[in-house]
């Protein structure tokens, strides 16, 4: 989907990158299909604050997604493509065979009018969704399951994909876009296809209330903090870092340091991420 650069109109607009909208087909969400979503403001139970940088905000409703597959065996046939708040890509509205509607993840390149299913095994078309073990190698999928009958975990986001590489002893090989490679069970389920809206990386908010619409409140850095406030802090004028090592502002290791807890599933990753 093509980026649109603003006329310099205002200070604002001068280096804003906006996304052109015109693949949405529908303004208004299916009202079946929502629900209310309470900001939280980064607060906790007992009112205080656990993720920074957190409130305000257009108010939002939220899409239930069907990342799974409830729906079996049915065809269904895109009906709308929408703009949803609370995700980077864009959702299809499907109308199954039998009259249901439901929300699904849009692939990079459907329309209104084109058909999907979801089976054990699909023709092989953009937006079907079937088992790993059927997908041919080399295809690329998103909104991929981790485990049978979980539902998609790996590659939602805008412009995301990942890619079958091989399969052996009931395992399939996925690449997945921060190049780690790991092993899936062939049972799960992914869809063909790249996610929608693969522009959403070149859009540029050019103003900081483009941010406070998204609930996004500012942020300060540690090294402009006092020595009290920050491990950056102090120091005269634009001091570095230095030899402390980046600290977060409860001086704890950050930038560089891994944070990832040792699991189970470790044994199925074959390459890390660089």
């Amino acid at each position: 989907m093509p980026t649109k650069k603003k006329a310099p109109v205002t200070p604002g607009q001068r280096q804003m990158v906006v996304q052109d909208y015109s693949v949405l087909t529908k303004k208004e969400p299916e009202k079946s299909l929502t629900l209310p979503l309470k900001k939280t403001g980064g607060r906790n139970r007992d009112g205080r604050i656990t993720v920074r940088h957190r409130g305000g905000g257009e108010k939002r409703k939220y899409r239930i997604v069907d990342f799974g597959q409830e729906k079996m065996g049915i065809p269904a046939k895109v009906e709308a493509i929408e703009y949803d708040p609370n995700r980077s890509a864009f959702i299809m509205l499907l109308c199954y065979k039998d009259g249901e509607r439901r929300y699904r993840l849009a692939p990079d390149g459907i329309k209104v009018g084109d058909e999907v299913i979801c089976d054990e095994k699909a023709p092989l078309k953009i937006g079907n969704r079937m088992k790993l073990k059927h997908i041919p190698l080399g295809s690329f999928v998103y909104n991929v399951e981790l485990w049978p009958g979980q539902g998609g975990r790996i590659a939602r986001s805008a412009g995301s994909s990942a890619q079958l590489l091989s399969r052996e002893d009931g395992w399939a090989i996925l690449q997945l876009p921060s190049k780690e490679i790991r092993k899936v069970s062939e049972e799960c389920f992914a869809t063909l296809g790249k996610v929608s809206n693969p522009d959403h990386k070149s859009e540029v908010l050019g103003k900081a209330g483009k941010s406070r619409h998204r609930g996004r409140r500012p942020a300060v850095r540690g090294s402009a903090m006092n020595p009290c406030d920050h491990p950056h802090g102090g120091g005269e004028g634009k001091a570095p870092i230095g030899l402390k090592h980046p600290k977060t502002p409860w001086g704890k290791p950050a930038l560089g340091v891994k944070t990832r807890k040792k699991k189970w599933t470790d044994k199925l990753i074959i390459k890390r991420r660089k």
